[in-house]
């Protein structure tokens, strides 16, 4: 069972096939026409909706560590809340492409929007793994 980013990158290093990693940046925020009680949840880190805000795709060895996708992140400019993370496999010893990725991506962002994050990994900006209910 994976408990951290390390163990998400080692995972994905010793795959048979190698891996292609998918991130959808996500943003917390408060619903439209919030409740009282849903406001307060807010304000204490807890409910909201994911916004997906920015996505990309990266070889495991190219985000090895944490601190290498965040610096990336915010070098972009773009606030997040949350980072989910899922992984494509490639064929016959060769990676998936980022073309192949985009329609992941794109699958992966609906699914965030439309609440269905159960299959993705999920890590705050400390890098630390959610587990989100």
């Amino acid at each position: 069972m994976l408990s951290s980013y390390d163990d998400f990158i080692d995972a994905a290093q010793n795959q048979p096939e190698p891996q292609r990693l998918l991130f959808v940046f996500a943003k917390a925020e408060m619903p439209e026409k919030a409740t009282a009680e849903q406001q307060e949840r807010f304000q204490r880190g807890e409910g909201g909706n994911l916004n997906p805000v920015l996505c990309v795709d990266k070889l495991p060895e190219e985000v090895n560590d944490f601190q290498v996708l965040l610096q990336e992140s915010q070098h972009t400019g773009v606030d997040w809340d949350i980072a989910f993370a899922a992984s494509m496999s490639g064929l016959i010893g060769v990676p998936p492409t980022p073309e192949q990725a985009d329609q992941p991506l794109k699958m992966m962002v609906e699914s965030i929007k439309g609440g269905n994050i159960a299959n993705f990994l999920a890590f705050n900006r400390q890098g630390e793994l959610l587990r989100i209910l």
